[in-house]
Order: structure tokens, then sequence, then C-alpha cells
């Protein structure tokens, strides 16, 4: 495992940590809820870019509130392994808000397409990004297993 796999492990088990739920007599009779897909980034920004990120990045959730989509959780580095920002959003627009969401892009003048690559990395040092499965608990993620 390499020291971006684990320190994504890591981060994960922090970050939805809060998401599990000790079982109780209404779990008794466990139903099968479909597992949303999440879409989880890591940041190390580069030097003196940090606020700039920020900001681009509360832009880009304003998008999201203009069209009833929830903004991203973000998460600030404090201690311990080398990057500054986790963001962890759904990792799929509904179809239902895509045409507003793209309306409400254009109309609040946010890059797109190779505009949008070279905005997004001058604040950039590094970064991952990965789609899980989550946030889900133990017991919903068994029950959709075909055994």
């Amino acid at each position: 495992m390499n020291r971006m796999t684990c320190l994504l492990s890591a981060a994960l088990a922090v970050a939805l940590a809060p998401v599990a739920q000790p079982a109780n007599a209404a779990d008794a009779v466990p139903a099968v809820k479909p597992v949303a897909k999440t879409q989880v980034e890591i940041y190390r920004i580069a030097p003196g870019e940090h606020e700039n990120f920020l900001r681009f990045i509360a832009r880009v959730d304003e998008v999201n509130r203009a069209v009833g989509l929830p903004v991203r959780q973000l998460f600030v580095h404090r201690d311990g392994a080398d990057w500054d920002f986790l963001i962890l959003q759904p990792a799929e627009l509904p179809a239902d808000k895509a045409a507003a969401f793209d309306a409400a892009w254009d109309r609040m003048g946010m890059p797109s397409g190779g505009d949008f690559f070279i905005e997004i990395r001058k604040y950039i040092a590094e970064h991952s990004d990965t789609v899980t499965s989550g946030p889900t608990t133990a017991a919903d993620f068994l029950a959709t297993l075909k055994r």
C-alpha cells in the first residue's frame, strides 16, 4: 500500500466515523439500502495559495446552493500527515439538476473545460481523488452482497 493510499484510508476512517450508529431493536430487520457514491479528494496546496483555493471552493459551493445541492464537506488538516484539505462530495450530479447546475455555473462566471483545469491547478501542489461507496454502515453494505 503506497503512502497516499494509506493516507486516504486513514482520512476516510476519521471522516466517516460519525456516520456509524449503534444497532438497536428497530434495526433488527435489515432493509437493503442503496449505497451512494462519494468522491473523496485530498489536496496539498501550493505555497501561499490556501486562501485562494478555499475561496474558489466556496464559489463552487455557491453554485451547488443555487440549484439546491449540498455543499462539499471540507476537512482541514490540523496535525499529522502532509495533506491540507480533504473534501467529500457526492460523486454524481443528479440528472434532474444537471441543466440547472450548468446554467448556474455559467451565470456565476465559473471556468469550464481547459479553463477549469488551469484555474484549479494553480492552487494545488498535489492531489488525489477516488470514488467510494458510502457513507454507509457495515450492516447496510453487507446487505447489498449477492450471497
